[in-house]
């Protein structure tokens, strides 16, 4: 999930004018939190005020706000062993105690010094270093359990949260047995039972494989018909965005995505297809075309040849005319009844069209359209804490607006997106230079519980999340 956008945290306390900021956000449907159109750049937005240098050198935060390091890769103790390198993607889930269930991917190709556990029952590929972790918290934000619920699989990157409470992992590759140490195919979704260890036993490890084995990235579940939308991050091509609707008669509900999977014909089940762009009767070849707030598209759908991919890559057996690509397409989150996705930056020497450094969608099923709702034009020279850039995980706040996992170069953050349109740091990583991931709140919304990839830090802040502030100086 590494993005190749230039450094800036040399440039912080330099001083530099938030005049460049080029954060701009929109109006998608009838998104309650986000009901002011911006038209113009904003600066000086007031969030929750000034981050707060860390004694520790970890995580800078607003006055009032606080965090604790849950696990750190390597050093935290679990059931198994250690908590594995590279977390990423989180869902959140209310334990029965009232505290949380956190369900933590681990983006693992191989290399990393700290694997998944292997465990009989959990295990999908012996030879595979990725997988989820469950991390049990109470509702003081203490860690009071941690074991493993699956292993073996690849590069576990983000996912996405089912309506009937499970959580969705996605590999993020296409590694093919044979490949390393691999020893099956990779590419695919795993199901995970939040509930423990013994649910998920014999279940977490099945793929499903109607969901096709492509570089997944995150999902998004309709709730009202159990549609299941899918991002892409792959180039050469640029990847898509799908969507899956399962077969008649299917009824949702814990075990019924296993089920579908371990059935007669189950690798083939449902409809998978690629999303078509179309503004008018013009097709939209590239999302990176849209340049302004509130673009929509009407979208079609197109049914994918070969879903598991046997002998070319999901993306590449489509024409740049029968579908829409986008650069990195990233993180999802289901809200105002569709799903936002993110495009984490665009340039054209990658083969977009224009250039950004980061736009959010809203695909509104109702309307069968996808709408702009955010852009981060390219920025340069400004206040690292107010220039924001490479959107990649994403989730909706309970106080409203967004939460942003930002993964560019040099400084990165956790962007909040006001109710009133405008972005201001929630929380600054001054331990390096890595990337935020798997933004994602406790049910009672007391604490958001976000990774620092490396060195592996699982951390969950609190604070005054009431005290949201909305004005700001325009430029």
């Amino acid at each position: 999930m590494s993005s190749p956008l230039p450094s800036r945290r040399n440039v912080l306390g330099a001083g530099a004018s938030a005049a460049a900021l080029g954060f701009v956000f929109g109006v998608a449907g009838s998104l309650a939190p986000f009901a002011r159109p911006a038209t113009t750049p904003m600066r000086n937005a007031l969030g929750y005020g000034t981050l707060v240098p860390d004694p520790e050198g970890i995580l800078a935060l607003p006055e009032g706000f606080s965090y604790r390091i849950l696990a750190r890769s390597g050093k935290t103790s679990t059931a198994e062993g250690v908590h594995p390198s590279d977390p990423d993607g989180i869902g959140v889930f209310e334990a029965p105690n009232g505290g949380s269930v956190l369900v933590c991917n681990h983006e693992n190709g191989g290399s990393e010094p700290y694997p998944v556990p292997v465990v009989e029952g959990l295990t999908y590929d012996s030879g595979a270093k990725g997988g989820t972790s469950t991390i049990l918290v109470d509702t003081e934000g203490n860690r009071v359990g941690q074991y493993t619920s699956v292993a073996g699989t690849n590069n576990n990157c983000a996912g996405g949260i089912s309506p009937w409470g499970t959580w969705l992992t996605c590999e993020e590759t296409e590694a093919r047995a044979g490949t390393g140490s691999n020893t099956k195919d990779h590419g695919y979704v795993f199901e995970v039972d939040p509930t423990s260890r013994e649910a998920n036993l014999g279940r977490s490890a099945i793929p499903l494989k109607y969901l096709g084995r492509y570089s997944h990235e995150a999902v998004a579940v309709d709730p009202a018909t159990t549609q299941i939308y899918l991002t892409e991050d792959a180039v050469n091509p640029n990847g898509l965005y799908l969507r899956w609707t399962p077969p008649a008669g299917f009824t949702p509900g814990k075990g019924s995505l296993h089920d579908l999977a371990m059935s007669n014909g189950g690798d083939v089940a449902g409809r998978l297809q690629a999303m078509k762009c179309f503004h008018g009767s013009t097709h939209i070849k590239e999302l990176s075309e849209a340049t302004t707030v509130g673009t929509c598209y009407t979208v079609e759908w197109v049914d994918v040849p070969d879903r598991d991919a046997r002998t070319t890559s999901v993306r590449k057996q489509f024409s740049g005319n029968e579908v829409t690509r986008a650069h990195k397409l990233e993180g999802q989150w289901w809200g105002d009844g569709g799903a936002y996705f993110v495009s984490s930056f665009a340039r054209r020497g990658d083969g977009s069209v224009n250039e950004h450094d980061g736009q959010v969608w809203h695909y509104s099923p109702g309307t069968r359209s996808i709408t702009l709702t955010t852009s981060f034009g390219l920025t340069r020279g400004a206040d690292p804490d107010r220039v924001f850039e490479g959107p990649d995980n994403i989730t909706v706040a309970p106080q409203g607006g967004l939460i942003v996992a930002e993964d560019g170069r040099g400084m990165t953050h956790l962007v909040g997106v006001t109710s009133g349109g405008m972005s201001y740091p929630l929380a600054r990583n001054e331990y390096n230079d890595s990337e935020f991931c798997g933004p994602a709140f406790s049910k009672d919304g007391r604490w958001l519980f976000a990774n620092i990839q490396s060195p592996g830090f699982t951390l969950a802040i609190t604070g005054p999340w009431t005290r949201l502030a909305t004005a700001s100086t325009n430029g």
